[in-house]
């Protein structure tokens, strides 16, 4: 971020920048001079020099996220960039994201509109299937907006029994009800001047519906067996996996409510949807599951490869991850189908090997038009070929190209476009050799 070399006919950035980043500039000046001149400081001294020095810390990224909320809001996003190109403008514009994201256009709109919302304080719904990464992007948007450093609470609203709704979110006085031993904070208050994370809002019952609303509207919570009103600051994050609009055609949960949480709402695509990610994924999980397991990352072979490629994922990324670190824990050096869950495993590894349904289509089903459904079918059929015939010859290229009259620089250059590596079909077939005999 540039402080001092701001051009004076740049007319985007605030006329008051220039000048409060100047007074910042003086007083840390000031700081930096009394701790080099110095020679000795009394321990009153030294405390009040960090109290300086945590306050300009905290007007900086005040500062900071305002400008940021500023860009990021004139800058409107261009959707008729390539992919590519928009992931990567995010990237370059400091937004801060655990974990790794492709290309998907819904998916960028997500994270772009994420990216406007998360400097102010409006509420924000999101919703998807469940495992699509909404808590995540709970996550992502506290993490990019002024509270970053303040108090992230997550709340399962599925989680609670009805009769603790009320004192789990709110609080309690002692004596209040059995077991109300002590006073008690709810999690409003410990998550004040900073963001709630209200999962499953869907699940909440009226009566706690009710209670919710009300903060929203006066800002204020009420412990269970107290008169007194505590006032909150608190940014509202909510998720779902349901279809709130029908909830509240059913009466399930309460329309006045539900425009209240939605003034900024997200939806994330399912990972079906987004295939480019997958591969990403597996490489990010793999190397997470080995450092959690202390081993190194496990090799897939390359069926199994292909099959976790072009699976479905019911449960999405989080199933997706359970997948990965269940591979990291039962395979040694080399996971196989084998050692997947036996109620997803496909039923025929002859089909797999030859693109047969359980592994191929996919890719052409998701298919936006005929010229890349042709072009992912001739993908698909290509490496189901070499696949085959590297089973086949047990992994020797130079028997592939003799085999398939080919020039050997051009099959290695046709292996490398589909990540196939003759050395995993060569262990592969070494491994049942073995066991063969």
């Amino acid at each position: 971020m540039k402080i001092l070399d701001q051009p004076e006919s740049d007319t985007s950035a605030p006329a008051s920048s220039a000048i409060s980043y100047a007074g910042l500039i003086e007083k840390i000046e000031i700081l930096r001079s009394t701790l080099r001149w110095t020679s000795r400081l009394e321990r009153p001294e030294i405390e009040k020099l960090l109290r300086q020095a945590s306050t300009l810390r905290d007007e900086v990224m005040q500062l900071s996220h305002k400008e940021r909320f500023v860009q990021a809001a004139a800058a409107e996003p261009k959707r008729d960039l390539p992919a590519g190109a928009r992931r990567q403008a995010l990237i370059e514009r400091s937004f801060v994201f655990e974990g790794t994201f492709g290309d998907n256009p819904k998916l960028l709109e997500a994270l772009e509109i994420a990216e406007k919302a998360a400097p102010t304080d409006l509420p924000v719904l999101i919703d998807g299937e469940s495992g699509t990464g909404k808590e995540l992007m709970a996550k992502v948007i506290h993490a990019n907006g002024s509270r970053a450093d303040k108090p992230y609470i997550s709340v399962n609203c599925g989680a609670i029994p009805d009769n603790l709704l009320e004192s789990e979110l709110f609080g309690h006085r002692k004596g209040s009800f059995t077991g109300a031993s002590n006073d008690r904070k709810g999690k409003f208050e410990s998550a004040h001047t900073g963001t709630i994370f209200l999962d499953e809002i869907g699940e909440l019952p009226l009566s706690g519906q009710v209670k919710l609303l009300r903060v929203l509207e006066a800002h204020e919570i009420q412990r269970v067996g107290s008169d007194e009103q505590i006032a909150v600051d608190t940014r509202i994050v909510a998720a779902t996996n349901r279809n709130l609009r029908k909830f509240c055609d059913e009466g399930r949960f309460r329309e006045d409510l539900f425009y209240r949480l939605s003034v900024i709402h997200l939806t994330l695509p399912a990972l079906r949807e987004r295939r480019d990610e997958i591969a990403l994924l597996l490489a990010y999980f793999g190397d997470e599951a080995a450092a959690t397991l202390k081993r190194r990352p496990v090799k897939l072979s390359p069926r199994l490869r292909d099959f976790l490629r072009n699976y479905d994922y019911p449960g999405n990324i989080r199933e997706l991850r359970n997948v990965v670190y269940r591979l990291a824990c039962l395979a040694g050096d080399m996971a196989d189908i084998d050692h997947l869950p036996v109620d997803i495993r496909p039923k025929s590894s002859l089909s797999l090997a030859m693109g047969g349904p359980a592994a191929s289509g996919n890719g052409i089903a998701t298919a936006s038009s005929l010229a890349e459904a042709k072009r992912v079918a001739s993908d698909e059929a290509e490496r189901a070929f070499l696949e085959r015939g590297l089973q086949e010859t047990g992994g020797t290229v130079a028997e592939l190209a003799r085999r398939y009259e080919m020039n050997r620089s051009h099959l290695q250059m046709l292996l490398k476009k589909h990540g196939l590596h003759s050395k995993e079909f060569r262990a592969a077939a070494q491994k049942n050799k073995e066991a063969g005999g």
